[in-house]
């Protein structure tokens, strides 16, 4: 699966990310709307992370969809 197929359906991947990194709020989710850079913002905001650990964890991520 590539970003562009989560972006396309982000109303139906919000409950699979929640599920994964559930810091994020769905106020977050809202802001995210399917951008993976927002994402990886939030994931560094929300976890504390570094921005390439932010990214690796959104690629492992979506290599498990």
């Amino acid at each position: 699966m590539n970003w562009n197929q989560v972006e396309g359906n982000w109303e139906q991947f919000k409950g699979k990310v929640q599920a994964k990194w559930g810091e994020l709020s769905s106020d977050d989710l809202n802001i995210i709307a399917g951008n993976r850079k927002q994402l990886a913002g939030k994931l560094q905001q929300r976890y504390g992370k570094a921005e390439e650990d932010a990214e690796r964890e959104i690629d492992e991520w979506l290599n498990q969809h």
